[in-house]
């Protein structure tokens, strides 16, 4: 296999810094997550207690996004990610203090989780704008794949790092480690050629610019319409929020055992996106992602009805494997439509969807797990994406239809 001709991506020196420390801070990122996620749940002991932990992730992104993506499309794209990630770093030792000296409480536990929200809601839009100015156009969906493969990578390491992590070294360490993690992305910034400048017009922050935005977002069917798919699979299929309860109270498989099902979605998605970005091209990129988002549905309800950690596991790699796919494909639909001078506020619109989703998902699984219980909460979000599926499969065919080739690498 020619390497250069397959992930060409990597041949670009800026995208390779990006995607380097991108790589170790998401991996401390994602071990956090699950320190926090399995702290909140020994502390309350409530299903819902996670859930709220989806919805104070949310709120900021619901509130400031859009400020952010218009913020992102004015002002140096690294100069804001060199303060968003400091802010993180910052809210992450404030994590790991209060942990290792016993201070932390539910409460303080949410209100971190709300500010640190809001550095991340700043942070997306800026780095989500700048990947595309470090790779030729044509080199763009092998570089969404590579983003992809990174993301999933992170999410296989982190999560199973940080579950055998909680019992060797306690969830205060491993807050500090991902402190220090966020100076891998801040290096990559620093060495990285690209001035960080947004390419084409630009126009002061306003509720004027802002509009522009959603009025690009709402010219775009293939844009909202992806947004919408997107919002309504994650909000429904929200499994892997209550994975704490399933690890702790259903297989039984302690700290350990939560790794490696945190990670099981993760090494589904990276496969995946291998496959993706080996293919090359894609002719019908519409309906493989409506087939892709299937596969995801159906791993829910497997994940839902398993009582087995094996059955288990493999469920939530089916999940993985749909959603990097589907996630793919959306993501370079969307910046292939997207000119860079207004591509930070369509990314803060669709932040609203997709971290809406799995969000605001994460609250309804708790609040329906404490009543149903986590099982039947998950098969219900399963089900519920297969109807959302099916609504927008028939109700909107310019997604079904959607024939504009897709290349993820270059092939002979």
């Amino acid at each position: 296999m020619n390497i250069r001709k397959r992930f060409p991506a990597f041949f670009y020196r800026d995208f390779r810094l990006l995607w380097g420390g991108q790589l170790l801070s998401l991996t401390g990122t994602q071990m956090q997550m699950v320190a926090l996620n399995w702290q909140i749940y020994e502390i309350t002991h409530s299903a819902v207690a996670l859930g709220l932990i989806g919805l104070f992730r949310f709120l900021p992104i619901a509130i400031f996004s859009l400020l952010a993506g218009s913020i992102s499309d004015v002002h140096n794209r690294k100069y804001i990610l060199y303060f968003t990630q400091t802010i993180q770093a910052a809210f992450a030792i404030l994590l790991g203090v209060l942990s290792i000296f016993h201070s932390i409480n539910a409460p303080l536990i949410f209100i971190i989780t709300i500010l640190s929200s809001i550095a991340f809601t700043f942070d997306m839009p800026a780095r989500q704008a700048l990947t595309p100015n470090l790779v030729d156009r044509e080199h763009l969906t092998n570089a969404m794949s590579l983003n992809s493969i990174m993301w999933e990578v992170s999410a296989i390491g982190g999560p199973a790092l940080g579950g055998l992590a909680i019992a060797a070294i306690g969830v205060g360490n491993i807050y500090l480690l991902n402190a220090l993690s966020y100076i891998a992305i801040i290096g990559a910034l620093i060495f990285m050629y690209h001035p960080g400048h947004v390419e084409g017009p630009t126009e002061p922050v306003s509720f004027a610019a802002i509009w522009e935005g959603l009025v690009f977002v709402k010219s775009k069917t293939i844009i909202w319409s992806t947004m919408l798919l997107d919002f309504f699979s994650t909000f429904f299929a929200s499994a892997t929020s209550l994975i704490p309860v399933f690890a702790k109270d259903i297989l039984h498989v302690g700290p350990q055992g939560l790794g490696f099902l945190y990670a099981a979605p993760s090494i589904g998605a990276v496969l995946a996106a291998l496959a993706v970005a080996h293919i090359g091209h894609i002719k019908k990129p519409g309906k493989v992602l409506l087939i892709s988002i299937t596969f995801y549905a159906v791993g829910t309800i497997l994940f839902g009805i398993s009582k087995d950690f094996i059955w288990s596991f493999f469920a939530l790699f089916l999940v993985g494997g749909g959603d990097s796919v589907s996630a793919i494909l959306r993501n370079t639909i969307r910046q292939l439509a997207t000119p860079d001078y207004i591509r930070g506020r369509m990314t803060s619109v669709n932040m609203i969807f997709f971290m809406g989703g799995p969000q605001l998902g994460d609250f309804e699984a708790g609040i329906l797990a404490a009543a149903v219980g986590g099982p039947l909460s998950v098969v219900i979000g399963g089900i519920g994406t297969l109807i959302a599926i099916g609504f927008v499969t028939y109700c909107i065919p310019t997604i079904r239809n959607y024939k504009h080739e897709i290349t993820s690498a270059v092939v002979e």
